[in-house]
C-alpha cells in the first residue's frame, strides 16, 4: 500500500501523523513517517547498516521476507528509535497481525516457523573475506619478522663462536719451562712447527712441557725420555739435543704418539 505523505494534512490531522492508527500495520506506519520527514531508504539503509531490501520488506509487512519474529521485532526497534517514534504500540501492533497473517504465535521458535530465513546479506562474505586477508597478512608479517629475527640471532652466535674460537687458538699453548740449574742439566727439544697443529709433551719427572694448538716454534728444556703427542705429524719436525729425530717410524694415520730420549 503507497502513502501519500501529503495527503490528509490538514492542520487537525497532521499532529496525529505520529500515531499508529487502528487500522496501519507497522511497516505501513514507518514508512508513512519516513516520506513525511522525506528521507531516502538508501540513506536510511546506510545510517542503520541495514540492507535496503530489509527495509523495503519491513515497509510492506512483507514477513516471509524476513527471517523469524524475534529479528523482525529487533528491526522494528531499531527502525522506530531512528523515525523518533513509539516503538512499543509497533510491536505490540505487530504481534496482532503476525499472528493473524500465518497463524503463529509472534514469540514461537524458528524451527516451526513457516518464513524463510533471509539470504546472506549482500557484501557479507566480502567483509568476512577481507577480515580474514588482514588476519593472514598480520601473520605472516609476524612469521617473517620471527624468521629474520632468528636469522640475524644465529649469525651473531655464529660470529661470536668465531671470535672465541680465534682467541682460543691464540691463546690455548702453554709452555711450561724448567728452570736455569734443570736447563743446564736436563735435555733439550726443539720443536719447529710448518702449520698449526696441536701437540702434548711431558718430560720424565711428569712435568707438562708444553699442550695445546701451537703455531710457532718451541724450544724446551727437560728430562728425557719425553712422552709426545702429536695431532699432525707432517708439520712438526723435531731435534733432541740437536740430532734430528725421524717421525715416520712413530706415525699412524697422520698422527704420533711415542716416548723420545736421548
Amino acid at each position: 500500500m503507497e502513502v501519500n505523505p501529503n495527503s490528509q494534512q490538514s492542520a487537525g490531522t497532521q499532529s496525529s501523523s505520529n500515531n499508529l492508527d487502528n487500522i496501519q500495520r507497522p511497516g505501513e506506519y514507518l514508512r508513512h513517517v519516513r516520506l513525511q520527514k522525506k528521507y531516502e531508504l538508501a540513506d536510511v539503509s546506510q545510517a542503520l547498516n541495514m540492507p535496503v531490501r530489509t527495509l523495503e520488506a519491513l515497509e510492506k509487512d512483507e514477513y516471509t521476507a524476513l527471517p523469524e519474529p524475534t529479528f523482525i521485532k529487533g528491526y522494528y526497534r531499531t527502525y522506530a528509535r531512528y523515525l523518533n517514534v513509539d516503538a512499543s504500540m509497533i510491536i505490540q501492533r505487530f504481534d496482532e497481525i503476525y499472528q493473524k497473517d500465518t497463524g503463529f504465535n509472534a514469540e514461537h521458535a524458528l524451527n516451526d516457523s513457516p518464513i524463510k530465513i533471509m539470504g546472506k546479506l549482500p557484501g557479507s562474505n566480502s567483509s568476512r573475506n577481507r577480515k580474514w586477508l588482514k588476519r593472514i597478512t598480520i601473520l605472516a608479517i609476524v612469521v617473517v619478522l620471527i624468521w629474520v629475527a632468528i636469522v640475524a640471532a644465529q649469525n651473531w652466535s655464529n660470529k661470536k663462536k668465531q671470535e672465541q674460537g680465534v682467541a682460543a687458538n691464540s691463546s690455548n699453548v702453554q709452555v711450561l719451562s724448567l728452570n736455569q740449574d734443570e736447563a743446564v742439566s736436563g735435555d733439550k727439544l726443539e720443536i719447529k712447527i710448518s702449520e698449526p697443529t696441536s701437540l702434548n709433551i711431558i718430560d720424565s719427572t711428569g712435568k707438562v712441557l708444553a699442550k695445546g694448538r701451537q703455531t710457532q716454534d718451541l724450544m724446551l728444556n727437560g728430562q728425557s725420555p719425553f712422552q709426545i703427542q702429536l695431532s699432525d705429524a707432517k708439520a712438526v719436525s723435531l731435534n733432541l739435543n740437536g740430532e734430528a729425530i725421524s717421525l715416520s717410524p712413530y706415525t699412524v694415520n697422520g698422527k704420533a704418539d711415542f716416548r723420545l730420549s736421548r
